[in-house]
């Protein structure tokens, strides 16, 4: 069966430039209400500072050759660029990156960021250039009072990272990950029979924001507190307490939900950690997962009760944000764009038929599935500024000097937005991953980076290391809903495709959709699936 090939246009897919100091749904922190207050403490301070600033940070930086800093907006006195920030960063970073190009600097109090916003440009000093920009900063917020100088995600570039990576990716070999490949399948057959019953037959609005993390609602309400909380303390860019050092011996509302937030990862995670000690105590089946395996190397590795917590919290507050965002983009956009919809169908029946559900051995054979999971991708990174890296030493760029511990930022909204790289960037259209045969694993290998499908998952040494798992989970997800239901606006109602801050990143505004059942078959294989699960776990 041959379909016209053809982009699909959907401007209402731009993100709102929103006002300066708005904030819509959950802020990221910097226009929080704290802010004002945080604004007023820094220009108090500015008076103490202003004379050791304005001979320290905002002089003309070079190297021994006279190489500058890469140019940037002039910066104001004390605050730096941070007033000149809105609710959407990525965006105002992105104007001035068609000002200054791919690589320029911006001062946010006496920190100097250096944005990258070419595939050439992260590629050399993320891939090349790894050994010099994989530390991360030492945040007083995210890195001091939250993780407790513990979290795998934000723990500088030393040996206590090392130790971190090294026991995770010991879970996350491709060998683990086939292990316990059954585990994703049955969150994501679940997943699916918990919108089966809410759907009830299509006769329901469904929200399918509460499952896109595969959570039920009693479950979610605490991990979405703690999800919150994270992202208003730990944003790259959203705490001016860690950028106007004055203001850590100033009392703030930031730093008593930072040692809030601490406390509370430590309470959910640690809990969660003890129940699986137990049960492996007492002898019981625990499936293969993170904290088994910290449990298992613990003493061998020296890691103590705080470290395996921080981990945790670390892998799974993250995991769910990414794949939760996603499986809510692709929910909001396939109702948007019913043609894509009914071709993804088509592959699926002929690939798959109706009386089983896709599984992974079916990934090669569905090339326009994994297109669609590429440009959900590619049009919603749920974090488009990632989490930043740190020079750990002075680097001199094309004649352009970076100084050590120097932030470095990813902006991957302007990467991802190029429309030399993709044209009619606004535009949701997989066609134009159709050629596309390799997993985002693999493409973040590629020799050339502009080849590369996306950047969601960063660069360099600090990758996600978790990719290949959330790889499969999202597949996973993504071919289950599109075989089983026929996702269908509402009448009247439809979907609003701008941005907001959610609970896992820059989320749909909230909506409903009806989920039709595609075939009297449903059903049946979904119960089919469980049942041959729950005889596979009791084996």
């Amino acid at each position: 069966m041959s379909f016209e090939s053809k982009s699909i246009t959907s401007a209402s897919l731009a993100l709102p430039q929103a006002p300066a100091w708005t904030n819509l749904g959950n802020g990221s922190g910097f226009v929080s209400g704290s802010f004002g207050w945080l604004c007023i403490a820094a220009l108090l301070s500015g008076f103490i500072l202003a004379h050791s600033q304005q001979q320290g940070s905002f002089r003309e930086l070079c190297d021994k050759a006279g190489n500058k800093i890469p140019d940037g907006p002039k910066p104001l006195p004390i605050l730096g660029s941070f007033p000149l920030l809105t609710q959407y960063p990525e965006l105002t970073l992105d104007k001035w990156a068609r000002k200054y190009g791919g690589l320029y600097s911006v001062w946010l109090g006496n920190q100097l960021f250096v944005i990258v916003s070419s595939p050439q440009v992260a590629k050399d000093l993320m891939v090349t250039n790894g050994a010099v920009f994989s530390s991360r900063k030492d945040l007083f917020i995210k890195s001091q009072t939250v993780f407790a100088g513990r979290g795998i995600t934000a723990t500088p570039y030393n040996d206590l990272w090392r130790k971190h990576r090294r026991i995770a990716t010991t879970w996350l070999s491709q060998k683990a990950i086939d292990r316990y490949t059954s585990v994703l399948d049955r969150e994501a057959t679940d997943m699916i029979l918990a919108l089966y019953e809410a759907s009830n037959c299509g006769k329901n609005l469904v929200n399918p924001q509460p499952h896109a993390g595969r959570c039920s609602h009693t479950d979610f309400e605490p991990g979405a507190d703690l999800r919150t909380n994270r992202r208003n303390c730990t944003g790259p860019m959203s705490n001016l307490v860690d950028y106007v050092p004055i203001l850590q011996y100033l009392p703030s509302p930031i730093r008593a939900r930072g040692r809030k937030l601490h406390r509370a990862l430590v309470d959910t995670y640690g809990g969660l950690i003890n129940d699986i000690d137990m049960k492996m105590r007492r002898g019981e089946k625990v499936p293969d997962c993170l904290a088994k395996t910290m449990l298992q190397v613990r003493k061998a590795e020296q890691l103590d009760d705080l470290d395996i917590a921080m981990i945790a919290s670390a892998f799974m507050i993250g995991g769910v944000e990414t794949t939760a965002s996603i499986m809510q983009w692709f929910s909001a956009l396939i109702p948007s764009h019913p043609e894509i919809q009914k071709r993804a169908q088509a592959e699926l029946d002929r690939v798959v038929g109706r009386d089983r559900l896709p599984n992974m051995e079916d990934e090669a054979d569905l090339p326009y599935i994994r297109a669609i999971v590429k440009e959900v991708e590619r049009c919603h990174n749920p974090f488009w500024l990632g989490t930043p890296h740190v020079a750990s030493e002075n680097f001199t760029y094309n004649d352009r000097f970076i100084p050590k511990d120097t932030v470095v930022v990813l902006n991957t909204w302007t990467i991802h937005h190029d429309p030399a790289r993709h044209e009619n960037p606004m535009d949701f259209n997989p066609d134009r991953y159709l050629g596309d045969s390799l997993t985002s694993a693999q493409s973040s290998n590629l020799t050339d980076p502009y080849q590369r499908d996306h950047w969601m998952f960063g660069a360099g040494r600090r990758i996600c290391p978790a990719i290949s798992v959330a790889e499969r989970e999202i597949w996973l997800a993504i071919s289950r809903l599109i075989w089983a239901f026929t996702l269908e606006q509402v009448p009247g109602h439809p979907i609003d495709l701008r941005e907001y801050d959610g609970l896992s990143g820059r989320s749909p505004v909230p909506f409903h959709i009806r989920l039709i059942p595609r075939h009297d078959k449903v059903r049946g294989v979904l119960d089919a699936a469980e049942s041959k699960m729950d005889w596979a776990a009791m084996r």
